[in-house]
């Protein structure tokens, strides 16, 4: 059964299409996304989640693995896996009861190898890790075989079950393939299969004291779950070769690896070992913080699933490695928002306004939309009252040609309410700083517009100020000040945005956005500064001051 139509087709897909067609593999499809329980998965990540989990759904019987690779003890915790599956459900994707760890088949991978070692494809080497590392050789340079490649089989037996019973000391000998120490490829000049480590799994716990490396256990793994499709970034391309090596002299069955490009996009990094530095050198508040490109600083930050599943969808599939602007990850959120998210209106740098012609007491309410792309969605009420709030920038006592908003007698529209004129600018007498302003507004003008047909070219945002709610919001800035500040092979230093996150502490939220538990999560998109800013946190009864965080201010444009 091929792809839906509405589904776009790549170069993967097309494979799987032949396959099916082939019976290569009996009609079957089984993909996996095998994540190193090693750090946060981030936005890279999501593109291989989506690309598995996608291709598996869109053929009859296909299914997709959830599998952590662990198989290096020293760098895993149960707080990376715990965190992987909950960003995975988060995506929208569920591997039901095909939830698989490589330490699941440590005792075959060590059946393998003996099997290896006994048919002479694998020998045990006692060279230190300098010494492998010269012997290997370079780019231009042929390697040289180990003084140790020639060992009799029962000799690397021997030694390799003694490794496994613990009485050598780590970095005493080391499994390795029997392959090729002339090949142009560097990785298959005798890749080492098994080294000692002692150190605690969160699994089997001090049961191993030798640990398979990742290609070894990768391609087994893979055959061990019979999965017909493998599909990895382009950086495992050179790796191919030994993945196919090890299920050929094995003779087991042959999973078939494809590799794709990789996510690059500007303003941010994407290597786990450089985000996991940021973190533990306390650049960053967490593997959460919302500059991070982590799934959970996406979701702190006030991403969806739906958007990120429609930027991964956006971006395709190929083999050249490209980069990604951030402004379209940025164009993905603000779709879905403007769709599905109700409107609340913020004032983030508040600026009194006060209405000398409104009577003193009185509330009206207003109606609003709440969402102007969904009808649907409906309306809510929001007062209006002698006072208000509206956003500093939005008023000039000196104004700029095309400054359409408030100014010192000029008529502007409240934002579903009613037009109002600058009377008066009132200011601090010691600072010289505007406290307030003292406006009148046209009874004839509420519900936005007058009798007489006139125009106003500016329209603000405003909350009634005995009914606004105070807030704090923090306003987020990328992870990199400069777009073309990537990681690169040998790059150490970045240029980080200065601050985790810039507060408003004094900022208004409209009383249409109600408190919540205070054990409560909220997702309050709020109108601010012509933008929208997806809160996370929710409002708690008689605790004013919270913690929205938000989209950046650039984000979103006027409804």
């Amino acid at each position: 059964m091929t792809s839906p139509d509405n589904i776009s087709s790549d170069f993967i897909r097309n494979i799987v299409d032949e396959d099916l067609e082939s019976q290569k593999y009996d009609g079957r499809v089984v993909t996996r996304f095998p994540p190193e329980p090693n750090g946060y998965l981030h936005i890279g990540h999501a593109k291989s989640i989506c690309l598995n989990f996608g291709v598996a759904s869109e053929y009859s019987g296909g299914v997709c693995h959830l599998r952590f690779d662990d198989t290096n003890p020293l760098r895993e915790d149960i707080e990376y896996i715990n965190s992987i599956q909950e960003d995975v459900r988060w995506l929208g994707f569920d591997w039901g009861s095909n939830l698989f760890y490589a330490s699941d088949y440590f005792e075959a991978l060590y059946g393998y190898a003996e099997q290896l070692i006994l048919d002479g494809k694998a020998y045990v080497d006692s060279l230190t890790a300098d010494e492998i590392r010269e012997y290997r050789g370079t780019l231009t340079e042929s390697g040289k075989e180990s003084p140790y490649r020639n060992r009799s089989v029962e000799e690397s037996l021997d030694l390799f079950r003694r490794m496994r019973d613990g009485e050598f000391e780590d970095g005493a000998h080391v499994l390795r393939a029997k392959i090729d120490m002339t090949s142009p490829n560097l990785n298959m000049r005798d890749p080492t299969l098994y080294r000692i480590r002692r150190a605690t799994h969160h699994r089997t716990g001090d049961k191993w004291c030798i640990y398979p490396m990742y290609d070894y256990a990768h391609a087994l793994s893979d055959s061990i779950e019979k999965i017909t499709h493998s599909l990895c970034t382009l950086e495992f391309e050179d790796h191919r070769p030994l993945y196919d090596w090890t299920l050929e002299e094995l003779d087991v069955y042959r999973s078939q690896q494809v590799e794709f490009a990789r996510l690059n996009i500007t303003n941010t990094i994407m290597s786990k070992r450089r985000l996991l530095q940021l973190v533990e050198g306390g650049y960053v508040s967490g593997w959460d913080d919302p500059r991070m490109p982590t799934i959970s600083g996406l979701r702190r930050r006030g991403y969806t699933p739906e958007a990120i599943r429609t930027f991964c969808d956006h971006i395709g599939i190929s083999k050249r490695d490209t980069v990604v602007n951030m402004a379209l990850l940025e164009h993905c959120i603000r779709e879905d928002l403007n769709r599905h998210a109700p409107r609340v209106m913020a004032v983030l740098n508040p600026l009194k306004v006060i209405i000398e012609n409104y009577p003193e007491g009185q509330v009206q309410e207003f109606e609003a939309v709440n969402n102007p792309e969904d009808p649907g969605m409906g309306t809510r009420n929001v007062p209006f009252s002698r006072e208000i709030y509206i956003e500093r920038d939005d008023f000039r006592e000196d104004p700029p040609s095309r400054f359409f908003r408030l100014a010192p007698g000029r008529e502007v529209r409240l934002r579903y309410a009613c037009y109002i004129t600058c009377q008066e600018v009132v200011k601090d007498p010691d600072t010289g700083e505007i406290t307030e302003l003292r406006c009148t507004y046209d009874p004839e003008s509420v519900g936005g517009s007058t009798p007489d047909g006139r125009r106003v070219r500016g329209t603000l945002h405003w909350v009634s100020a005995p009914h606004s709610l105070q807030a704090q919001v923090r306003l987020y800035d990328y992870l990199l000040v400069d777009p073309e500040s990537r990681e690169r092979r040998g790059q150490q230093r970045f240029y980080l945005s200065s601050e985790p996150g810039f507060p408003t502490s004094y900022c208004r939220l409209s009383g249409g956005a109600q408190p919540c538990p205070s054990h409560a999560r909220q997702q309050i998109p709020i109108r601010a500064t012509g933008v929208l800013l997806r809160g996370l946190q929710g409002f708690k009864p008689r605790y004013p001051s919270i913690q929205p965080y938000c989209l950046p201010a650039r984000l979103m444009g006027q409804d």
